[in-house]
């Protein structure tokens, strides 16, 4: 064992030393290196501040038998932090960097970890690092002795510290770096390998130009492979390892190019994994599933043929187990999914046969403010221009019952209001009487009124447009509801708001000509002189609401 005494004669040795004769050094850089394999504490930050440190540089750049030694001696060296700055200032990182063009494995091990060691959690150092072209150094090393498993984690771990530079991202473009890693992935002996190289696959995925080379190089295919493989077990680094590597491909998805490779228009190996995954007991791959569903259906054509493969049914399954006490990110991806699933028309009226709204009705049990968020929008995308599912949904006393609760859900701005936007939307797009029939008596028309004067446009249009048209059907069973909200005093407010907006006050018009055909509105109208309101607009700067102003003021004077 090496002991105090014989460091510090080492130590005096080197540093006297002049001509760095390798019969000389070598004993003394043993003694160096014994002591710090024990890792005696204190011993690296004595040899640092010894001053022999430019003397190893020196050596190093020389180029002799000792070099390997010495290139060691330093990696064991910058193991502590304390040392790193002495080592920068000697050096001893320019000198290090071409070493790694050297065809020596064992010098490469030793030059990689010196390296990574000297420039961990140094921005200025790693950015030089990718100056000088260590990055296609990494990748071709990987490439060169792919079976050298210490020379290969040396390499994952120096382009995982280099990985969310986009310096570093850049080079990587142009090396190939996409196949090295899927290579590796595939042989990768253990979880802690796994690992290093997806946090490595997940960093530069954020790179559009990378994330498309990751699809053409087969990653997804092969995290998919790597996911097959370890399912079904218990391990909890195989558990981690199925998160990331599916959190992965979700993410790979996001690239409309690289998303529709996978795809395959429903034959890719990757879509027919995802598919796989809604139906595992594994709570992580249900989500991921959900969530790369969620991904394909991003355009029309993926949407119309998942539908015809049958994908609907397996999302639906999916969201019925976790209805009660279930996970809610599962739910929240789910109905994602079948919201975007339900995008277009074609799509629509076939869901609507296929029982879909039947079934996520059991979803209105959910306590969780998520779930109910995204339940009511996907619903109001089911009932967007389809008059039979509007009207289903519309007459249903249990969903306008729950609905009207989200309604005064004062704790969620969000849940409160997609319920009025789907209130308002059943309306819309039924116009069915019956459906009018059962909001007024459900309480929804105050609701309604209410949202009329949110602070968001488009809320505002879709009320006031709903209350238009439900006051046109059935002006009879709403009026005394109108009278009780104020709703007259409401709109004309409305109109006279000198900073409120244009298309806000077309459709406060549209409601008041409904609102004409009764007479006990007309009655008030006139006790508030509305029509001198309506006279101040018909000069207003934008034409289409003069005009829409002068045909409200006719029909208010030949009815009077």
């Amino acid at each position: 064992m090496a002991d105090v005494d014989s460091l510090t004669e080492a130590l005096n040795s080197i540093s006297v030393s002049t001509e760095l004769v390798e019969q000389e050094l070598k004993p003394h850089l043993d003694t160096l290196l014994a002591v710090l394999l024990e890792k005696k504490k204190g011993a690296a930050v004595e040899i640092a501040s010894s001053g022999i440190v430019p003397i190893l540089a020196q050596s190093l750049r020389k180029k002799s038998l000792l070099t390997n030694q010495v290139a060691l001696v330093v990696a064991e060296m910058a193991r502590e932090a304390a040392v790193r700055d002495t080592c920068i200032e000697a050096g001893l990182v320019k000198v290090l960097v071409p070493l790694l063009n050297s065809a020596d494995e064992e010098l490469l091990l030793h030059t990689g970890r010196a390296i990574g060691r000297i420039c961990f959690d140094n921005t200025a150092q790693q950015d030089q690092l990718v100056q000088s072209g260590v990055i296609p150094r990494l990748v071709a090393i990987m490439r060169e002795y792919p079976e050298n498993d210490p020379l290969v984690n040396v390499c994952l771990l120096a382009l995982c510290n280099l990985a969310d530079m986009d310096t570093a991202r850049e080079a990587l473009v142009e090396v190939g770096v996409a196949e090295v890693l899927t290579a590796q992935l595939k042989r990768a002996p253990d979880a802690e390998r796994r690992h290093i190289i997806l946090e490595v696959l997940g960093s530069l995925g954020e790179s559009d130009v990378l994330k498309l080379q990751f699809v053409e190089s087969g990653v997804p295919k092969a995290l998919s492979e790597m996911i097959r493989g370890l399912q079904g077990g218990s391990d909890p680094h195989d558990l981690c390892s199925i998160k990331i590597g599916s959190n992965l491909i979700v993410s790979l998805l996001l690239g409309d190019e690289s998303m529709q490779k996978c795809f395959g228009e429903g034959t890719g190996v990757v879509y027919q994994d995802v598919l796989s995954w809604l139906q595992s007991s594994n709570t992580q791959l249900q989500l991921s599933g959900a969530l790369a569903i969620a991904n394909f259906a991003r355009n029309d054509s993926n949407c119309v043929k998942m539908l015809e493969l049958g994908v609907v049914p397996h999302i639906l399954t999916l969201l019925e187990q976790h209805v009660d006490e279930g996970d809610v990110s599962v739910q929240h991806a789910g109905l994602s999914a079948l919201r975007n699933l339900a995008i277009p028309a074609t799509n629509k009226v076939r869901m609507l046969k296929d029982g879909v709204t039947e079934r996520i009705r059991t979803l209105l049990r959910s306590d969780m403010p998520p779930v109910q968020f995204k339940l009511l929008g996907t619903l109001r995308m089911m009932v967007d221009g389809q008059e039979e599912a509007a009207t289903v949904l519309g007459k249903d006393e249990v969903l306008l019952a729950r609905v009207m609760e989200w309604c005064e859900a004062r704790d969620h701005a969000g849940v409160r209001g997609e319920a009025n936007r789907l209130l308002a939307a059943l309306i819309r797009h039924s116009r069915a009487p019956e459906v009018i029939n059962a909001v007024t008596k459900a309480d929804g028309v105050r609701h309604l009124i209410s949202m009329a004067t949110s602070e968001h446009v488009i809320m505002q249009n879709e009320a006031l447009v709903a209350l238009a048209i439900a006051s046109a059907i059935d002006i009879d069973s709403m009026q005394e509801s109108f009278q009780e909200a104020e709703l007259l005093p409401t709109l004309q407010k409305m109109l006279e708001d000198p900073v409120g907006a244009v298309e806000v006050k077309f459709s406060a018009l549209g409601l008041i000509c409904s609102l004409a055909n009764s007479s006990v509105m007309k009655e008030e109208m006139e006790s508030l002189n509305l029509k001198e309101t309506l006279t101040k607009l018909s000069g207003h700067s934008s034409t289409k609401l003069a005009t829409q102003a002068d045909t409200v003021l006719a029909m208010l004077s030949e009815t009077s």
